[in-house]
């Protein structure tokens, strides 16, 4: 469902991560609040439907068992009055009312694991919106003194004209880059290494199952 799909994007968004790419933060957590808020009014009408849905299946369902119940009474007073062909023809349409009681039954518990799902998502986005809207002003004031202390930064620079200062600067923020090129390279190291553990293990268990199943196999 493209709306869930939505829903999972705005849940695992981070809103640190959004700060510190956006080029106007505030207006970024704005507007993330603002979608979360119409994703989840969105998310609430689809439950309420689905949830609709499921009451009508339910009825639908309850009908054909009765429907069922009645048609096989029925066989059985056409029996008692010694007309087995009726009996049969009551039997064939019992059955008929069986077959699509089957199909209700499955329909409704794949319209009760929909709910679930859509009710699941709707607790994530509330939590999620609540947190975002607990944070925007945290993160906004965070920009704002970033922003002011670059200001500054800068004039103060463009005040003293301290070449070698602005050159320290420079050299400080390549360093800090490197840093973090490198961790992040060491991080993407260790992932791999953990796959490949993983896959050998994969490996070994099937050679071990392979192996249980030519011994089982053998006379």
């Amino acid at each position: 469902m493209a709306l869930l799909d939505r829903v999972a994007t705005l849940i695992r968004a981070n809103l640190n991560d959004l700060v510190d790419k956006a080029e106007d933060p505030e207006k970024m957590i704005k507007q993330v609040i603002l979608d979360m808020q119409n994703q989840l009014m969105q998310v609430k009408t689809q439950v309420a439907i689905s949830i609709a849905d499921q009451h009508v299946l339910d009825k639908k369902l309850q009908e054909s068992e009765e429907n069922e119940r009645q048609w096989v009474h029925r066989a059985e007073i056409a029996l008692d009055k010694k007309d087995e062909t009726l009996a049969r023809a009551a039997l064939e349409r019992s059955m008929s009312y069986k077959q699509m009681a089957g199909g209700f039954r499955q329909q409704v518990e794949d319209q009760k694991a929909q709910v679930e799902n859509l009710k699941t998502s709707l607790l994530k986005l509330q939590q999620k919106l609540a947190e975002a809207q607990s944070k925007s002003d945290l993160l906004i004031a965070q920009h704002r003194r970033s922003r002011a202390m670059r200001n500054a930064n800068t004039a103060a620079s463009d005040i003293t004209g301290d070449s070698n200062g602005a050159a320290f600067d420079r050299m400080k923020s390549k360093v800090a880059r490197t840093e973090a090129t490198a961790q992040a390279t060491a991080e993407l190291l260790n992932d791999d290494v953990g796959e490949k553990f993983a896959a050998m293990e994969k490996q070994e268990e099937i050679d071990r199952l392979l192996a249980d199943l030519k011994a089982k196999r053998k006379p």
